[in-house]
């Protein structure tokens, strides 16, 4: 390690805060919440129990960063989809998205914010509920976006908003437990389509 690469009397940390990050989130992203310890989260980030509280803040604190970094990274693709020019096109670009995000030929497989906290014990209750919480969000901003294209033409009138972006978040998501029991991209591509055989025209 070079000297720039070790704690030194004077400078705040002695190491790279953003690839500590990552490499938290990628264990989180394979282990979960509470499979992830603190002796693997701080072995993956190279970095000291002490400096990881100093920096991030207590495996909770540390788990809403990850998080955060998940949803501005692997999964900005729920957020890209909402500016596609048709409904349509929005479903499918969440759905490929999902196929893409879930099968990374350098990270884990599956979803963070599926697998993050399905061992729910009291103690990873609010882990539970952030990640219920992010899902929840995704689901608010599809169905805004599908009333937008109710309202402009682009759905027929009676179709269902909130239906349909529930539909597309349950087959996200299960795009991304498929992922994790070892689907690969190829055939969650073919499940996406199926889905897409039943949109609205």
């Amino acid at each position: 390690m070079s000297d720039s690469g070790k704690a030194v009397m004077g400078r705040p940390r002695g190491f790279d805060v953003d690839q500590a990050l990552e490499r938290a989130m990628r264990v989180f992203w394979a282990q979960g919440y509470e499979g992830a310890s603190l002796a693997e989260l701080t072995g993956a980030m190279g970095i000291t129990k002490t400096s990881m509280y100093a920096a991030f803040g207590n495996k909770e604190q540390l788990f809403r960063k990850a998080v955060e970094r998940y949803g501005a990274g692997p999964a900005a693709y729920a957020t890209r989809a909402l500016e596609e020019p048709t409904a349509r096109a929005v479903a499918s670009a969440f759905l490929r998205g999902a196929v893409r995000a879930t099968t990374p030929p350098d990270g884990p497989a599956g979803c963070l914010t599926v697998q993050g906290a399905l061992a729910s014990s009291d103690e990873s209750r609010t882990a539970h509920d952030l990640l219920a919480d992010w899902r929840n969000d995704a689901g608010v901003r599809l169905e805004e976006r599908f009333r937008r294209a109710v309202d402009e033409g682009d759905l027929p009138r009676d179709a269902d908003p909130r239906r349909l972006a529930r539909f597309i978040m349950t087959m996200g998501f299960g795009i991304a437990v498929q992922a994790a029991n070892g689907l690969c991209a190829a055939e969650l591509d073919e499940i996406a389509d199926t889905a897409l055989l039943s949109w609205p025209s």
